[in-house]
């Protein structure tokens, strides 16, 4: 047998046949809505089902007076679990009947918060094991909610649609609605509207434990169906409807008054005996309305976890959701029904020994985990098991055998809901005699509100010997991304749009910029971080730019041949298809270039994004979550412009390692190809050599006009892109293009030379020395330097040095020529001596300031000694 039919034997052998029992009369016989009927003149009419079903009572409400109170749902009236999961099951097996097999195995049920989570559940068990989702009330930071409708009358309107898998709604199969009543129809039909808009389908099925719409209603819904061009059906247990005197809503709310405040109403009441002393406020803490007397005295052997309550451990399976606010499939399903009898069995030894009736309270839209669970101690414990839940609605206790809310239990909220603090309510149990009440909670409801001295556990020991409390662990649903999709030019940089997607975020507005000399000593004295603020763009003099130009003429061959070989390398090693993402914003240009050279090469059109990696936090792990969605990971290539000594690829390995730990996501390689590894780094290179890149001659005018990356708490939310700025304003001097346009010119010359030498790096060893960092090592201890990250090895980060930090020092290989000009340059307009060195491994060296504070320079700015 399929785990599937044994999941669903197992719900029918659960379910007792007979479910019409309960009826809403008292042992006397007096039917519980015979006291609103009297005073208010509401009658119900119809099938004489309606009166065991439902009793009356009076709202605390501004749109309603009555209250259609449910014998068999399980929320405000304890019943028998068997009774309230038996009437929902039986429905579901009707609309099966009504759909036949085909149609239900494909049908989608949903039901309504809060009242009909559980039955909503109950059917969905069954139609068939289908899946089943509830509409909440309880919002999840960034999951998108895939609907949302209003109830008119009730006293909280807003429902939001929460699946974790979108795609549970968006089938072609019946959409089956359940709520307890159907009374006007304008809650499913703001429903329907709202889903058909969304995902359309042909067929609908409405189901409720009692049909209480009007002629005129039913006709609203039946026109409504014509209108959007599908069938509607309805399924109901009973139907009726409520015959409501002029002014009851008025009369209603001055009955209320008088119950609670002591106001009488403007309309005769003689005939009625007066309100109870005290109903308002009984001795019974919490309880208003006159409760029956309970034992209030603490059970000899408790051994309480706080002043109120024992803890049940249920072991609730992992991972498995407490309900279906984001979906409940068959294989959860298949998970509950073979977990019910072990923790049925540990809420059964937590009982005391002589417990003869105990009562199992839910939670607001909590019902159908704790209805399975008395459900299934009612089977097996050999007690008599009664079933209710808490609830948000305002309703009038009056202990009265004809009236259906007899008393009140009221406490604060304990889930920090969404709109704000308030009073919530348990009904019908206080003074109903219970040996133990079982609170199961889940555990986003686990507060300190609920243990307080006012707060609901506190409350149920005033009326019971024993409290016990069992904890459903809250599902969090896995984040869906909500990541924008990549920007890119010419709204977001001077690059083409198919060159690079930036997966950023547009910081362009933000003021970041602060002088060099006070970021220096910032980040120096541990005050900031680098990567939170931008230096101040660097705007070439005529005499760099034409350095530049010439560097670049110079270069372009040289750069093309790197970018074949480093290209061909990876595409030999990584595959065909390879997915390049630069690290921005050195290895952009790079990653153009080397997308450029698969196309010339191999007509490839190969993805290309640029990414934010910061020393000391790590890489951008919502970009890493944006390419693992969009691409497999073991595609993706890492690009970056050149090597230092090394501090990138560590701040790589690392990142990833952990968040391999934080998402369970594998697959990203930590390896980076670059166009320059003068340091011995890394595997895949272009070439060893330390020369000239002209692209870290200058900043964002040669990188697109985007700037260096950021990363900072207020601007950077947890669910964000690093960010980055578009300088728009230097178009006139933008030089990005002209860069990659004249070296993928000599794409063609070097392309021979290229490919033989890819061809010979794969087969030679490659292996990393580490040679840089042994000799940043050196420079450090020569020097007197503290810090590691002061010494910036390479041609293209000692310009950097130039160009964003305080410089102190150019070490510079003895004999290097035409690739230091621009430094040279740049060290004498800022001051800064450069010294000859011999033993080497890169063609110079820059050092930062090693005990940088503004008084260290001179009044201009430019360095000064020690």
């Amino acid at each position: 047998m399929k785990k599937a039919e044994k999941a669903e034997k197992a719900v029918n052998e659960g379910v007792h046949r007979e479910v019409s029992s309960g009826a809403a009369l008292d042992a006397e016989g007096v039917w519980s809505g015979s006291w609103v009927a009297e005073r208010l003149g509401v009658e119900l009419v119809g099938e004489d089902r309606l009166t065991d079903l439902l009793g009356l009572a009076l709202r605390r409400n501004p749109k309603r007076a009555h209250l259609l109170v449910s014998n068999v749902l399980g929320k405000h009236v304890p019943q028998s679990p068997s009774v309230v999961y038996g009437h929902g099951v039986e429905l579901g097996r009707r609309v099966r009947a009504l759909l036949g097999a085909e149609e239900a195995g494909r049908a989608v049920v949903l039901g309504y918060a809060e009242t009909a989570t559980g039955l909503g559940h109950s059917v969905a068990d069954g139609l068939g094991l289908a899946p089943y989702l509830h509409s909440t009330r309880r919002p999840v930071a960034g999951l998108a909610a895939a609907g949302g409708f209003e109830e008119a009358h009730s006293h909280a309107t807003s429902h939001l649609l929460l699946p974790e898998d979108p795609a549970l709604l968006t089938g072609d199969g019946p959409l089956v609605l359940v709520d307890d009543e159907f009374s006007t129809g304008n809650t499913v039909l703001n429903t329907v509207r709202d889903l058909h808009g969304r995902y359309p389908r042909r067929r609908y099925v409405v189901v409720a434990l009692v049909d209480m719409r009007s002629a005129e209603d039913a006709g609203r819904l039946e026109g409504f169906a014509r209108e959007i061009g599908a069938r509607v059906d309805l399924v109901a247990a009973a139907s009726g409807t409520v015959r409501l005197p002029e002014g009851v809503l008025e009369r209603g709310q001055e009955l209320v008054a008088w119950y609670e405040s002591g106001a009488a109403p403007s309309w005769p009441v003689a005939q009625f005996p007066a309100p109870l002393e005290g109903v308002a406020d009984t001795p019974l803490p919490g309880a208003r309305g006159t409760a029956r007397t309970a034992p209030t005295g603490p059970h000899p052997e408790d051994e309480r976890t706080d002043p109120h309550v024992t803890r049940i451990e249920l072991r609730w399976p992992a991972d498995l959701p407490d309900g279906a606010r984001h979906g409940f499939t068959p294989a959860h399903r298949e998970r509950l029904e073979a977990a019910l009898p072990g923790m049925a069995a540990r809420i059964a030894d937590a009982l005391p020994v002589d417990a003869r009736r105990v009562h199992i309270l839910g939670f607001e839209e909590l019902m159908y985990a704790p209805l399975r669970l008395a459900h299934e101690l009612e089977r097996t414990a050999g007690v008599e098991v009664r079933y209710s839940t808490t609830t948000r609605s305002p309703v009038l206790a009056v202990d009265d055998p004809g009236y259906a809310i007899r008393t009140r239990l009221a406490f604060p909220a304990h889930d920090d809901p969404a709109d704000g603090p308030g009073e919530r309510y348990a009904y019908n149990v206080a003074g109903a005699g219970f040996d133990a009440v079982v609170a199961v909670v889940d555990s986003a409801g686990d507060t300190p509100a609920l243990h307080a001295p006012d707060g609901l556990l506190a409350l149920l020991a005033a009326h019971t010997p024993r409290v016990l409390l069992a904890v459903i662990p809250s599902y969090a649903p896995e984040r869906p991304s909500m990541l924008p999709e990549p920007l890119r030019g010419p709204a977001f940089s001077s690059y083409a749009p198919e060159e690079v997607g930036w997966l950023l975020q547009d910081l362009s507005d933000v003021t970041l910029e602060a002088p060099t000399e006070e970021r220096e000593e910032a980040i120096q004295s541990g005050g900031a971080h680098y990567a939170e603020s931008l230096p101040v763009e660097y705007q070439p003099s005529e005499q760099y730019q034409e350095l530049f130009h010439a560097a670049l003429d110079d270069s372009a061959a040289r750069i093309a041949q790197a970018t074949g070989v480093v290209t061909e390398t990876v595409l030999a090693e990584r595959g065909p298809r390879p997915v390049l993402v630069s690290l921005a914003r050195a290895g952009t240009p790079v990653g153009i270039l080397m997308r450029r050279w698969a196309q010339h090469r191999h007509g490839l059109d190969l993805p290309h994004y640029a990414v934010s990696i910061v020393r000391g936090r790590g890489i951008d792990a919502n970009a890493l979550r944006w390419l693992a969605r969009h691409h497999d990971p073991r595609d993706v290539v890492f690009v970056d412009g050149w090597t230092g000594k090394g501090a990138i690829t560590r701040e790589l390995a690392q990142a990833l390692e952990e968040f391999e730990k934080s998402d369970g996501i594998t697959g990203f390689s930590p390896e980076i190809a670059v166009l320059a590894d003068p340091g011995s780094c890394v595997r895949t290179y272009g070439t060893r050599e330390d020369f000239l890149i002209p692209s870290a001659c200058l900043n964002s005018t040669v990188s697109g006009l985007i700037s260096r990356t950021v990363l900072r708490a207020d601007l950077v939310g947890p669910h964000d892109f690093h960010g980055a700025k578009f300088y728009r304003e230097l178009t006139g001097t933008d030089v990005s293009v002209t860069f990659l346009d004249a070296v993928s010119a000599r794409f063609p010359e070097v392309e021979d030379a290229a490919c033989a030498q890819a061809k010979e790096l794969l087969a030679a060893d490659r292996s990393p020395t580490w040679e840089g960092w042994a000799a940043v090592e050196r420079i450090c201890e020569e020097y007197g330097i503290h810090d590691v990250n002061l010494v910036k090895p390479g041609v293209g980060e000692t310009t950097r040095v130039l160009l964003r930090r305080v410089p102190w020092k150019i070490l510079a290989r003895a004999g290097a020529g035409s690739d230091l000009d621009h430094v040279r340059l740049l060290a004498e307009q800022r001051g800064v001596p450069v010294e000859e060195a011999a033993d080497l491994p890169y063609t110079c060296v820059g050092l930062i300031h090693p005990k940088y504070t503004r008084g260290a320079t001179g009044a201009d700015g430019k360095a000064v000694s020690v």
